[in-house]
């Protein structure tokens, strides 16, 4: 499953990164415990968990390549709300989310920051991500205009930085399922951005 990677940032910018060849992250027996383990020795002892996404992202490529049971693990959207989330693994004290989530066909999430890094890899369907930034206004700083936009595909992987911005909307006719890994959320750093008011909210 080859695609391209993505990283955003705080100032709505994105580019495409480095991806890792698919047949150099073949593995026997690759397991989510396994990748677990890989991410927290990546992440071990580093202050800025975020400068490690192209390692994070890498790791995430190999266990979509070699994990069938990660690719089947995915609720169906729910009827009112039009997502499902499915959490993958919780241990008490371990600081990392790790889910599948999945969109119906035309569902649209808030604009929103995760307060955290994050690392989400689209498994089935197609997902439009747009892009914001605040603006350099002292009187209402919570205002943000978009940047860009683009839509991904399976197999592509896509990052973000604690303070990046983004929606996310479902296309195409059928559900979007993506396999989603967050570092620890700082609540006081997560918000959801209103257009009309110009205020963010704690998400």
């Amino acid at each position: 499953m080859q695609g391209r990677d993505w990283l955003v940032t705080k100032d709505g910018q994105y580019q495409t990164c480095k991806s890792a060849r698919v047949w150099d992250l073949l593995r026997d027996n690759y397991r989510l415990y396994r990748f677990l383990t890989e991410v927290e020795d990546v992440l071990n002892g580093v202050e800025d968990e975020s400068i490690r996404l192209p390692e994070i992202r890498m790791l995430v490529r190999r266990l979509i390549v070699n994990s069938y049971w990660v690719l089947s693990q995915h609720l169906e959207p729910c009827s009112k709300t039009g997502t499902s989330v499915l959490l993958l693994y919780d241990e008490l004290g371990f600081p990392l989310t790790v889910q599948t989530v999945t969109f119906a066909p035309g569902t649209i999430s808030t604009i929103h920051n995760h307060g955290t890094w994050g690392v989400v890899a689209v498994l089935k369907g197609q997902e439009k991500n747009t892009f914001w930034r605040r603006n350099d206004d002292s009187k209402s700083p919570d205002k943000i205009a978009a940047t860009g936009e683009v839509i991904l595909c399976p197999g592509d992987i896509i990052s973000f930085t604690p303070d990046a911005i983004h929606s996310v909307q479902a296309v195409g006719d059928e559900p979007t399922v993506t396999f989603n890994i967050y570092g620890e959320t700082d609540p006081q750093q997560r918000f959801e951005f209103d257009l009309v008011t110009h205020t963010a909210r704690k998400f």
